[in-house]
C-alpha cells in the first residue's frame, strides 16, 4: 500500500503519513486496531510518554514509557517530530522511528493529540491528517463515564479538553464522525487506500 517515488528511476517506495487524532474517548484506538489489521504495509508508530502504565499495557507495545527527565532531555535534543504536554504528562513520536518506517516503504499512521498533529502537519505538510469526532459531546460524556477508568473530575477535564479540540477539525484533510464503528472504519479504510491509489 505505498507508492513508488516517482521521482527516482529505482524502485524504491516511499511510505505516506496518516494522523489520528481527537478527543479522548472517542474510540481513535478501536478504528487504529481495525485499520492496521485490514490494510497491508500500514504500521503503527509508537509513542513516547511520562504517564505511567495502565493495567494491561507493556513498555515498547502501547507506548514507550520514559521518565519526565529523559523526555526533556530528547526534546532539547530536537528528537521529536512532534509532541505535547496533555493531562499533567508528556506525549511524543520520535522522528526517526517515522522517517525510518517511511523511507522502507512502510505507509505510517499515528495516533496523537490534535497539538501534535498541527506539529506534524507544520512539520510535514503532505501528512494526511484524520479528525475523529463523536456524534454528539452528550454520546461522548456518556462514553467516557461507561468506561469507568477515570474520576469524574478527569471526566471534565477530558471534556472540556475535546471542546477546544472540536473547534480545530477543520485544519484536518478528513473528518470521520465515529457513530458506527464499522462505518467509520470503512471510511478510515477508504481515505487510507484512496491517498494510496491517487
Amino acid at each position: 500500500m505505498c507508492r513508488e517515488d516517482s521521482r527516482t528511476s529505482s524502485k524504491h517506495r516511499v511510505g505516506s503519513l496518516f494522523v489520528l487524532s481527537g478527543p479522548s474517548g472517542v474510540g481513535k484506538g478501536t478504528l487504529r486496531e481495525h485499520a492496521l489489521n485490514n490494510i497491508a504495509n500500514l504500521v503503527y508508530s509508537i509513542s513516547c510518554t511520562t504517564r505511567q502504565p495502565r493495567p494491561g499495557e507493556t513498555d515498547g507495545v502501547e507506548y514507550r514509557f520514559i521518565s519526565h527527565e529523559k523526555f526533556k532531555q530528547d526534546i532539547s535534543e530536537n528528537l521529536f517530530l512532534e509532541y505535547a504536554h496533555v493531562h499533567n504528562d508528556y506525549y511524543g513520536t520520535l522522528k526517526a522511528d517515522v522517517e525510518s518506517a517511511l523511507n522502507s516503504g512502510h505507509d505510517v499512521l499515528l495516533e496523537i493529540d490534535v497539538q501534535g498533529a498541527l506539529q506534524v502537519r507544520e512539520k510535514m505538510p503532505q501528512a494526511v491528517l484524520i479528525f475523529i469526532a463523536p456524534p454528539s459531546v452528550q454520546e461522548l460524556e456518556r462514553r467516557l463515564t461507561k468506561r469507568n477508568t477515570e474520576s469524574q473530575e478527569v471526566i471534565r477535564t477530558r471534556l472540556n479538553n475535546a471542546l477546544r479540540e472540536l473547534e480545530l477539525q477543520d485544519k484536518y484533510n478528513h473528518v470521520i464522525i465515529n457513530d458506527d464503528l464499522e462505518r467509520a472504519s470503512q471510511e478510515l479504510r477508504n481515505i487510507i487506500m484512496n491517498n494510496y491509489e491517487s
